[in-house]
């Protein structure tokens, strides 16, 4: 989860986990909040606060994914965005247990999370013995990889 707009990106991130247990995501665990460097974003994008959250869903991922969009859309977020902007709310599926999918809306692993520091280091916090398909390494291995 990211925000870097708003009265309080922070808060903002805290109400989508709140959304997110109120969706039936259950034993949901949010790591301790960052704030991270723009990457791949436009000049002047101002800092994001980020963080991961872990828990247990009871449907798919597609359901989660949408889940997910609905919370961003609540939060202020279009539906239609670039992924190189600022944002009141992102939230992302990186991963489903261990399991690989690559569906026209959602890939898991994310396709880029081993490269990021914003995602490896929160969710480090929470799950760092967490293997990564199809890398076949720990959230911790990859985080110290960078």
């Amino acid at each position: 989860m990211g925000a870097n707009l708003g009265e309080s990106p922070a808060e903002n991130i805290r109400k989508g986990a709140l959304k997110l247990l109120e969706a039936g995501v259950e034993e949901l665990v949010m790591a301790p909040l960052i704030t991270t460097k723009p990457v791949d974003c436009v000049p002047g994008t101002p800092d994001f606060i980020n963080t991961a959250v872990i828990g247990q869903w009871g449907g798919t991922p597609l359901e989660l994914l949408a889940v997910c969009q609905k919370i961003e859309r609540e939060a202020g977020r279009p539906a239609v965005h670039s992924s190189h902007e600022a944002r009141l709310l992102d939230i992302d599926v990186l991963l489903w247990g261990t399991e690989v999918l690559s569906l026209p809306t959602l890939i898991v692993p994310h396709p880029r999370m081993h490269l990021r520091r914003f995602v490896l280091e929160p969710l480090a916090a929470i799950a760092p013995d967490w293997i990564v398909p199809p890398f076949n390494k720990t959230v911790a291995q990859l985080l110290k990889n960078l």
